[in-house]
């Protein structure tokens, strides 16, 4: 070791990019220190920037130790202030100062802050908002904290007159907080943990600046990124035995290229630590265990380090090119291609597939016994999706994002009981509860299960109710119906009754302004839960087991123990309250992974090294993420007050990229599309592949792993579904049907097959928008109130009067409060049009009748067919003719269609109607078919005549008739298919219910149809 800390300090170190860090670190650190006894590297002190970092280093010391038992020196997280991690604690020196503040504490503290201040800020905040402006003014002061920045005096002179007036009103708010925040944290005898840090680490530089440690002190790993943390490191240096070990420092980038390196550049941030310890590049040492005749790992930090160098640089690259290959001449290669050995681009279509890649890179990589590989992301969601494709094969990896805490079960329900305070009956988020797996309310299993799925079928599906009582009602209606399924409706009442009850309660800490603690609304949930997730011995289950339920527990306990300053929230306000709270928690649980798989974050792999190394994200926004938005604070304002520039982070995930594309083996992954749009790739990528076209050489790719992904889960040969074409028995086939279904056998006959003969009725969904179905029904209903009331003469008022009644019925059909405002603005334009109709209608003395049922039997050969019809209106006319209306709230069939015979509801009706299938009519002769359009727009009602009374509408009755009796013979026969989608051209206007069924889309997009 003397030979390795000898001489005076200061003593830097570089293990270059392409060594791994750790395995080095260890390996020298070893040879050095364990000839000098068991002890002497037990006694030594490595400081690493993270607690990962520091357990990987541990895992280094055994496999440099050939697997023997080796005590290990003590390593120790640094804390480099990222994100995540930990203080680090300097023993006696942290007993003098304060506590540091909790941080689900300070961002109470801070919502109270903003919110109490929020006319200053002009802006009216909820819960949610205020928890974002406080999340915003916490990495403020955290960055001023960090940096050692004063802002208090610098703040005045922030805004000019040329910018806009909110920036005068945050540079107002950021006093007023510079103020009133120390003043809170001292009464609250606490300290932010930034301070606190900063703290620690000056009182820990120096303490070791007048006594320095005489052991072995090693900081390895750092970049020294905030200034407290340079200056621990420049006294570490200077130390009797100490070093500092820097991470990928380049020793070969030409002086003129260092000399422009800036903040976006990878070695920008030991550029800036070197400058303030006073170190030059050329002083800084190869750490001996990294001087290996690793020629093609050179090669590779060479290539990599070149395409980064900074932008004003890149006019050189051709020269860099013929200066690199000139150096490859002695060894009788070329530098570029030898650099680009192992190193490979996969360019996936979209995120899924990104997924699906990585995952089976790491998988192969198992194949190979001892082989390890790693993934490094940025972005978690991909990470989350890797290690879900990965249980496919029963692999789990460690993965340093965690999973988050509102996707698992226990969050997920948390989330659904503080949607239900707010929304109780809606039936998405009470079936999500009733569904949930905690969920027993007291019940077994099979009942619960029975008591499930009865209140789906009968009580939650189709229209919300506003009410329980409305639920209750429907429920119990059901019950009075012929044929209606009493057992299951008992135990849908019975479920509804349960549900209400103990959602019920999560009322109870909201006022009459809907309004509670945020601590009162907390505590109300965790009851509502544990009585949600109770069996009948009240054990609650899982509730609060495992790292989820413990992560939730802890949550839920900060928000009723340290909320308190918090401002009142409503119902809805504490559901997003909740979600952002429990969005920026990750569990990393840990538990049974693969030993030799890891799933880690750029910051993470910094320190480790695996022997296949897929880098993904490479996106621009996702690595390098975009710079966050600051609602406070613009870039020039931040550069005033001496804050770093956002280029900063930049330059931060360049090296940590730099530091990945140097290892042996490593797969570049990048997306052409992100979230459905279309994504760019990351601009370290582009520089890459921009040099190694000026070099005459393609970036190397694996498509094989492409072909694997999309054939994975793709048939190996494809065959698209056939257009179905049942042929039930001739007894099967229906010998009745209404106008309305004989549309539906022109049309699609294979809906015809799936309703009226094997009876597959279509479910609604929960909460079905009933807008359109209410207008259809309410106009019906209203325009035959009207007749029965007023069947003769149209009362002066007729237009309040059929308003009135709209409404009412709009009301009866479900449609929603917040929809009835507008809905009773166009009643009002609809009601004036529709009584200026009755009067114009009815002034030759007609006779009007409404909802008549009327029946037809025609020959055919599978013997008597029966149509009928339920005509909305008819009007019988002085001179004898039979007007037919139907009522439309949309587009009435165009003239082409009713001619055609793809709509012959009026026409069949009319053919009915002339033969005597009306009794109470007697045989009048066919009138006007009519279609009356009410919308209540511009205009608010049409008059669309189909065919016009006489000779017009009996040969259209007629042909209808004709094409009916054809229609049905063409049935009769066994050999007849009843085919989806016989009239293709309505494909898209005319959606079936039973499209999915028959896979229309498979089958009509294949090509392989012929005649289509």
């Amino acid at each position: 070791m003397i030979a390795l800390l000898g001489g005076a300090g200061p003593r830097w170190f570089n293990i270059p990019a392409h060594r791994p860090f750790v395995q080095d670190l260890a390996r020298g650190l070893f040879d050095a220190l364990a000839p000098l006894g068991p002890e002497a590297l037990s006694q030594a002190v490595v400081l690493t920037p993270t607690r990962r970092g520091a357990r990987a280093l541990a895992d280094a010391f055994i496999a440099a130790a050939g697997g023997r038992a080796v005590l290990p020196p003590q390593i120790r997280p640094l804390g480099d202030l990222d994100e995540g991690e930990p203080p680090f604690e300097p023993g006696d020196l942290a007993v003098d100062l304060p506590a540091a503040i909790a941080p689900l504490r300070r961002r109470f503290e801070l919502i109270a802050l903003v919110k109490g201040h929020e006319k200053e800020l002009k802006r009216e905040l909820d819960a949610s908002a205020a928890l974002e402006l406080a999340d915003a003014l916490g990495s403020f002061l955290d960055s001023l904290q960090i940096e050692e920045v004063s802002a208090r005096g610098g703040l005045a002179d922030l805004v000019s007159a040329d910018l806009a007036e909110h920036w005068r009103v945050s540079r107002e708010f950021l006093e007023t907080a510079l103020t009133a925040w120390p003043a809170r944290l001292h009464e609250l005898g606490v300290v932010d943990v930034s301070q606190r840090r900063v703290t620690l680490l000056r009182a820990l530089a120096e303490s070791w600046d007048r006594k320095p440690p005489e052991g072995i002190l090693i900081a390895a790993g750092s970049t020294g990124t905030a200034p407290a943390t340079a200056d621990l490191l420049t006294v570490i240096a200077r130390a009797p035995q100490g070093a500092v070990i820097l991470p990928g420092l380049d020793e070969s980038l030409a002086d003129k290229a260092w000399a422009q390196v800036g903040e976006q550049h990878p070695q920008g941030a030991m550029k800036r630590l070197l400058t303030r310890a006073g170190i030059a590049r050329r002083e800084v040492l190869l750490w001996p265990a990294s001087d290996t005749l690793d020629t093609a790992g050179r090669w590779r930090r060479r290539v990599i380090n070149e395409a980064l160098r900074p932008a004003e640089a890149t006019a050189d690259w051709l020269t860099v090119i013929e200066t690199l290959r000139a150096e490859g001449q002695a060894e009788d290669i070329d530098p570029i291609a030898e650099g680009l050995k192992g190193l490979s681009v996969v360019t996936a279509r979209g995120e899924e597939e990104a997924a699906t890649v990585a995952a089976l890179l790491l998988r192969e990589a198992l194949e190979v016994p001892g082989r390890t590989a790693a993934l490094v992301a940025p972005d978690q969601t991909l990470a989350r999706r890797v290690a879900a494709k990965l249980a496919r094969w029963g692999v789990g990896a460690d993965s340093s994002a965690g999973s988050a805490l509102a996707g698992r079960r226990c969050g997920v329900l948390a989330a659904l009981v503080a949607k239900a305070a707010d929304d109780p009956l809606d039936p998405v988020t009470l079936l999500a509860v009733a569904k949930h797996p905690f969920v027993r309310l007291g019940l077994d299993p099979e009942p619960l299960d029975r008591r499930r799925t009865a209140l789906e079928l009968h009580g939650l599906r189709g229209p919300r109710k506003t009410t329980w009582a409305a639920l209750d009602a429907q429920l119990r209606r059901k019950m009075t119906e012929p044929r209606a399924d009493l057992p299951a409706l008992e135990e849908a009442l019975a479920f509804a009754g349960q549900l209400r009850e103990t959602l019920t309660r999560l009322q109870a800490p909201y006022d009459a302004d809907g309004y509670a603690r945020p601590a009162e609304a907390a505590r109300t949930l965790a009851q509502t839960m544990e009585a949600l997730a109770a069996d009948e011995t009240g054990d609650t289950g899982e509730l609060w087991a495992g790292h989820g339920g413990e992560a939730l527990g802890r949550l839920l306990s900060g928000l009723m123990s340290e909320s308190d300053g918090s401002p009142a929230v409503s119902r809805r306000g504490f559901a997003d309250l909740l979600a952002r709270l429990m969005s920026g928690e990750s569990i990393r649980s840990g538990g049974a992974t693969h030993p030799r798989l890891r799933i880690l974050g750029a910051i993470e792999a910094r320190l480790t090294r695996a022997d296949r190394l897929i880098v993904a994200g490479l996106e621009e926004g996702v690595w390098p993420q975009g710079a966050a938005l600051d609602p406070f604070l613009s870039r020039p304002m931040r550069e005033a007050l001496g804050l770093p520039p956002p280029e900063r982070r930049v330059g931060l995930a360049a090296h940590d990229f730099a530091q990945a594309a140097c290892a042996p083996e490593v797969i570049l992954l990048h997306s052409e599309r992100r979230e459905g749009a279309p994504a760019v790739k990351s601009r370290w990528l582009w520089r890459l592949e921009t040099l190694a076209r000026g070099a005459g050489i393609d970036l190397p790719t694996r498509p094989e792993i492409l072909d694997w992904a999309r054939d994975l889960d793709a048939s190996p040969v494809y065959e698209p579904a056939k257009r179905p074409a049942p042929r039930p028995p001739l007894a099967d086939r229906p010998r009745e049907m209404a106008v309305t279904r004989v549309e539906a056998l022109t049309r699609d006959p294979y809906a015809v097959w799936a309703r009226d003969i094997l009876r597959l009725y279509p479910l609604e969904r929960p909460d079905e928008a009933v807008e359109a179905r209410a207008r259809g029904t309410a106009i019906h209903k209203a325009f035959e109130r009207f007749a029965d009331a007023h069947p003769v003469e149209v009362p002066p008022d007729a237009a309040s009067i059929f308003e009135a009644l709209y409404v009412t019925a709009l009301e009866e059909a479900g449609m929603p409060h917040e929809a009835l405002a507008r809905e009773s603005a166009l009643a009002r334009e609809a009601a004036l049009w529709v009584a200026d109709l009755e009067r114009r209608r009815r002034a030759d003395g007609r006779t009007i009748h409404v909802e008549l049922k009327g029946e037809l039997e025609i020959n055919a050969p599978g013997g008597l067919f029966k149509v009928n019809a339920r005509a909305d209106r008819i009007e019988i006319s002085p001179d004898g003719y039979g007007h037919i209306l139907d009522y439309k709230t949309g587009k009435a069939p165009s003239q082409k269609v009713v001619d055609t015979g793809f709509s012959p509801q009026l026409t069949l009706t009319a053919a009915i109607l002339a033969y005597g299938g009306f009794p109470t009519l007697g045989r009048p002769m066919p009138g006007d078919l009519t279609y009356l359009e009410v919308t209540g727009r511009k205009p608010a009602g049409r008059e669309e005549t189909r065919a016009a009374a006489g000779e017009e509408s009996e040969t259209a009755a007629r042909t209808a008739l004709d094409g009916l009796g054809k229609l049905v013979a063409r049935f009769d026969d066994p050999a007849q298919p009843y085919l989806s989608r016989s009239a293709p051209q309505f494909v898209k206007t005319h959606i079936s219910d039973y499209d999915h069924l028959a896979r229309v889309f498979e089958w009509s997009t294949s090509g392989d149809e012929e005649g289509e």
